[in-house]
């Protein structure tokens, strides 16, 4: 039974049935039938047209590369893997990789960090043309040495004194919670550099030359990056804090550009890379924070002629917010906060998604209600999510269910 179901027997059941004790079960399951008839939920988009992946699955040049940035709580390593086969499904590409290959993040500073576990997996169609690398960022490893002061809380000696709704709710507060916090800590640096080790390891090597079963870092100063850089495609998606750690290791990576190789920097500033975040979290996750480096000037690194253009870190980062109302967690991002929060030398537009990936019920007529737990983590299987990230909208092949079901305001600068 979901979570919602079993809070509302729990808090509302006793009450209801003392003054209707006529209420059976063939009437509970009609009603549980009834919410299922008809799909009803809301997807509603404001922003500009976007392609998706599909376009860029037959560069003849290249590869089309996709990383995945998990959010809150303990993850293991395969964590991705329901949503990137229906991902695949979508693109149409049934072949993969027999195995997977897997490399223990280290720092080219300190070899003996454990900085987490990137995985990655090959997808081709049938006639092999088309081709998606999928990358796996798991980097909870990092938190969960931390985490590990709460264990007690979650041990028979205390969890048993509890309701069982009260513990399920407690365990996850115990294994979600602390991350945003943790984040906030010592080891925010070293989460960041997990992300730019995976990103190094994703512009690095095509399929034959990835090192599997190896713990070893990645350094930006190697050749072939710019290389592969200038020829391969890429994408993140991103999960809740994900998406923080995404858009602060990009900053990151942009606050020490001018370290960086020549050629490689040069050939990022003409990279469109584009950032799918479900369950989006920025706007709650800037509290308390500073300011980027570089803020309210993205007039003057975005556009051609702008008098810090040559100072730009990618040609445009395009963030395509996916928002369940529902979720307790998730947010829109507003407008202007783009241009006071992210850095402008990322050149950031959004898209923003306004969802339901929750199913909405009517509670026998206590109000209308949608399971929050679901509505935070369904975005990675909800068919119109994963179509609109396969296939965009307001294009040829974008899908016939995202076109059926969805409501496109397009904007225009």
């Amino acid at each position: 039974m979901k979570l919602v179901f079993k809070i509302f027997f729990f808090l509302f059941l006793p009450a209801f049935l003392s003054g209707c004790a006529s209420l059976g079960k063939g009437m509970v399951e009609g009603f549980l039938e009834k919410q299922d008839e008809t799909d009803t939920r809301v997807c509603e988009i404001w922003g500009k047209a976007f392609g998706g992946l599909a376009p860029f699955l037959d560069n003849k040049l290249g590869k089309m590369k996709v990383l995945m940035v998990h959010g809150v709580g303990d993850h293991l390593p395969g964590y991705s893997t329901q949503f990137v086969e229906k991902l695949a499904r979508e693109l149409d590409l049934p072949v993969m990789s027999a195995q997977k290959k897997n490399i223990t993040l280290t720092s080219r500073i300190d070899s003996n960090k454990n900085l987490g576990n990137l995985s990655v997996v090959r997808f081709l169609s049938k006639d092999k043309q088309k081709e998606l690398m999928f990358y796996e960022l798991t980097w909870s490893a990092i938190t969960a040495k931390q985490k590990e002061v709460l264990a007690y809380d979650n041990s028979g000696e205390y969890s048993f004194r509890r309701a069982e709704i009260n513990d399920l709710m407690k365990k996850f507060s115990n294994d979600t919670g602390p991350d945003p916090i943790i984040y906030l800590g010592e080891s925010r640096e070293d989460i960041l550099v997990s992300f730019a080790q995976a990103f190094c390891w994703m512009i690095k090597s095509d399929w034959q030359e990835l090192p599997d079963g190896v713990s070893q870092a990645c350094s930006f100063n190697d050749d072939t990056l710019a290389k592969n850089l200038a020829v391969d495609q890429y994408a993140f998606v991103s999960h809740s804090l994900g998406s923080r750690i995404t858009i602060d290791g990009l900053q990151r990576i942009a606050s020490l550009i001018d370290k960086r190789d020549v050629d490689f920097r040069e050939t990022l500033k003409h990279k469109t890379i584009p950032i799918y975040m479900m369950s989006n979290q920025l706007p709650m996750l800037q509290l308390g924070r500073a300011l980027p480096e570089v803020n309210n000037q993205k007039s003057s690194y975005c556009r051609p002629g702008g008098e810090n253009y040559e100072k730009r870190m990618l040609a445009s980062t395009p963030i395509i917010a996916f928002s369940d109302p529902n979720d307790l967690l998730s947010y829109a991002i507003p407008s202007g906060f783009v241009d006071k929060y992210l850095d402008s030398r990322l050149c950031t537009d959004v898209t923003n998604i306004n969802i339901n990936v929750a199913k909405i019920i009517n509670a026998f007529n206590f109000g209308k209600v949608a399971n929050p737990l679901d509505a935070h983590i369904g975005y990675d299987t909800d068919e119109r999510v994963i179509a609109l990230i396969a296939k965009g909208i307001g294009n040829s092949w974008t899908a016939k269910k995202v076109n059926e079901r969805c409501n496109w305001v397009e904007t225009i600068d």
